[in-house]
């Protein structure tokens, strides 16, 4: 079984996606770009960008009653990988404890003209 999570903290998610669904105690949340609740889209540095990301699953995270900390898995779709030593150091401040598994993919373009999406699955 599987229950859709919705929040209006993070931005609204298409009329064929999900912000996020609970299936068997796991919670996959869709990849986030740097977009704000009203869905317009973040434009600032690399690091005010994965600021607003992580807020965004923050956001999310919350309306499942789960955290940052109940992250296990991490994927970051990047445009240009020269951005990962500034991503890195944002990331990691939002992390105590063993950090999530994670792998970073550089990619040719994200929705919205985004340069960085951020996915995550968390253990609920």
């Amino acid at each position: 079984m599987k229950q859709q999570i919705t929040t209006d903290n993070a931005p609204k998610a298409d009329h064929i996606l999900s912000q996020a669904i609970v299936s068997n105690g796991t919670l996959y949340v869709a990849g986030q770009v740097h977009n704000k609740p009203d869905g317009i889209i973040f434009e600032g540095s690399v690091p005010e960008k994965v600021e607003q990301i992580m807020q965004n699953i923050a956001a999310i995270l919350k309306a499942a009653d789960a955290s940052l900390d109940d992250i296990v898995k991490v994927v970051i779709y990047v445009t240009d990988m020269s951005q990962m030593l500034k991503i890195n150091e944002v990331y990691a401040t939002y992390f105590t404890g063993p950090l999530p598994a994670r792998e970073a993919i550089c990619v040719q373009a994200l929705p919205l003209g985004a340069t960085i999406e951020i996915s995550v699955i968390a253990a609920i």
